[in-house]
């Protein structure tokens, strides 16, 4: 049966989402600069991120994490400032599987209830819910007190004499204690980890630095890396079996997926043996932040993924295009490069890891999101995600606390996001305060969402890559503007993009390959309709002569032939 809907996923941070206070503080505490809240997802909120074209939504940092704000008076073990990063703490430092972030709850005491009503809340908006499951490495002060009674804790039973033993939950390095320094801490006593547990970026002496995990330690799936990565899964890790026991508790609650975290450091017989348990229990989808090209096909046909990260390929590519340091002919080698297993593959142009488009440290302005964001949610049928405030042109240029002026909204800090507030407007979602340019991209985005979820030839039509064509049409720079078609029944649609920061007028050869390979006839009259204007007109498409537009600078048209069955 055809698929309905492309996927479009709409990335969150709750933390961020719902702070509405201007006034902040570098480094400010939750006192000082507030903190969203899941009641933030209002019934309003909700139906204005499904307006925008969304099928999805990933609440990001939802699972309970290291923070330096002090919840010990609802039972939650204080964590120590030198194994945070930032007041907030990181998303991906868990400190209990089992549990939500208090900070995102009206009533810490009540903070999973609140949580399995925002479930409820999105699925009654009629979107499905994605958090993330961060699979390598916990917090350095892990402890669960939100766990089943039945459930051991990581690491309870550990035998800390030896660096590997396959039963264990962690990697160790017996008889050193950890040594970290870095700077004043309002502690009364230094941070204390003996023996020190191997740090989750790899790292395997007692000494981490500033720029590893430091926060974080490296879970034990049964792999020796100290005697060349031998593999010991035959019994089961004890691990496994813990986290087979987390995503199913995290089904129970009605989450839809998982974005798991830096999953190609988990071997894939790992993921080959849980998530087709997940899957028989829960209908869930599983995607992979992976950036080894090697290892995809890998992670799809035996870890069973149903997406992976498009990063180092069509992700880097458009970004190196929409700031001109390469030319748009690239995008079709980045396309070629992942074809086997392009349904596959999730798009992106911003998530909380990368630069903002807007910022100086990517293109400085957001309107060259326009052509990249056409491309990257219109030229395959697999997912394509947003991350909030990207609609809005946001511009990651504030400078949190430990999150510095780096171009990234901070994951680590107690903060808000202006053009988020704007467009909120104390719960009104009226955007009354965006700028004329901000309401002018949101609506831009709002049209390429919604026509690449939506559209039949985007969802799960054929794909023809227009740009061989071209390289020696004097009437296309192939250099700035990209082309393609889709096709699905008796519709085409022809997709041109300008990088450019000027107008251009294109033409555009359309080959016999394209008529043979997507099986539509040459110079049929057709309706044509610019789905991202409303404008129809009658024209046709044909090899005897290229096919002309205007397109203005940084924009792109999404034009759909519809002809009349036979």
């Amino acid at each position: 049966m055809d698929k309905k809907n492309k996927m479009v996923i709409y990335q969150v941070l709750p933390r961020l989402f719902g702070n509405l206070n201007p006034d902040l503080v570098k480094n400010g505490h939750i006192t000082e600069n507030g903190v969203g809240k899941f009641s933030a997802f209002t019934n309003l909120a909700l139906s204005k991120i499904k307006e925008l074209g969304a099928t999805h939504i990933w609440y990001t940092g939802v699972i309970e994490h290291a923070t330096q704000t002090d919840y010990s008076r609802y039972g939650i073990l204080k964590d120590h400032a030198s194994v945070v990063k930032g007041i907030a703490g990181s998303p991906y430092a868990i400190k209990d599987y089992y549990d939500v972030d208090p900070d995102l709850a009206d009533d810490v005491s009540k903070r999973m209830k609140e949580f399995e009503s925002l479930v409820e809340r999105t699925h009654a908006a009629g979107l499905k819910v994605i958090i993330d499951f961060i699979p390598n490495h916990v917090a350095r002060q892990y402890h669960s007190d939100a766990k089943p009674s039945y459930v051991e804790d990581l690491g309870e039973h550990d035998d800390t004499l030896h660096a590997f033993n396959p039963r264990n939950n962690f990697y160790y390095i017996p008889g050193q204690p950890l040594y970290i320094r870095f700077g004043d801490q309002d502690e009364p006593f230094e941070y204390s980890e003996f023996p020190a547990k191997v740090t989750g970026n790899d790292h395997f002496d007692a000494y981490p630095g500033k720029n590893d995990w430091y926060e974080t330690v490296k879970l034990n799936y049964g792999v020796d890396y100290l005697n060349g990565k031998t593999k010991h899964f035959d019994p089961v890790p004890n691990t496994w079996h813990k986290m087979l026991d987390i995503l199913l508790f995290w089904g129970s609650k009605g989450v839809d997926g998982f974005r798991c975290d830096m999953a190609e450091m988990v071997p894939v017989e790992f993921w080959n043996w849980v998530i087709p348990q997940v899957k028989n229990t829960y209908g869930v989808c599983f995607i992979a932040e992976i950036y080894n090209p090697g290892e995809y096909y890998n992670y799809i046909y035996r870890g069973h993924f149903d997406y992976l990260y498009d990063k180092v390929g069509l992700y880097d590519t458009v970004r190196d295009v929409m700031c001109g340091y390469a030319p748009a002919t690239e995008i079709t080698r980045a396309w070629q490069s992942v074809e086997k297993v392009q349904s596959h593959m999730l798009n992106f142009l911003e998530n909380h890891d990368e630069q903002r488009i807007a910022s100086t440290f990517f293109a400085g302005d957001a309107r060259p999101g326009i052509p990249g964001m056409i491309i990257s949610a219109m030229m395959n049928t697999n997912p394509v995600m947003v991350y909030s405030g990207q609609e809005f042109g946001e511009r990651g240029m504030d400078e949190e606390g430990f999150s510095g002026r780096d171009g990234r909204t901070t994951i680590f800090d107690y903060w808000s996001v202006e053009t988020l507030r704007n467009w909120i407007n104390k719960g009104t979602f009226n955007g009354e305060q965006l700028t004329v340019e901000q309401k002018k991209l949101y609506e831009e985005y709002k049209a390429i969402l919604n026509v690449a979820a939506s559209e039949p030839a985007i969802v799960r039509g054929g794909f023809h890559d227009l740009m061989y064509a071209n390289t020696h049409n004097p009437c296309f720079d192939v250099h700035r503007q990209y082309a393609f078609l889709r096709k699905y029944r008796e519709e085409v649609l022809l997709v041109i993009v300008n990088f450019a920061n000027e107008e251009r007028k294109v033409k555009v050869v359309i080959p016999a390959g394209a008529f043979e390979s997507l099986g539509f006839e040459d110079n049929q009259p057709a309706m044509v309709s610019n789905l991202l204007s409303g404008e129809k007109t009658i024209g046709t498409l044909t090899i005897a002569c290229p096919y002309e537009v205007i397109l203005p600078a940084n924009s792109g048209k999404v034009l759909k032939f519809t002809y009349q069955q036979k």
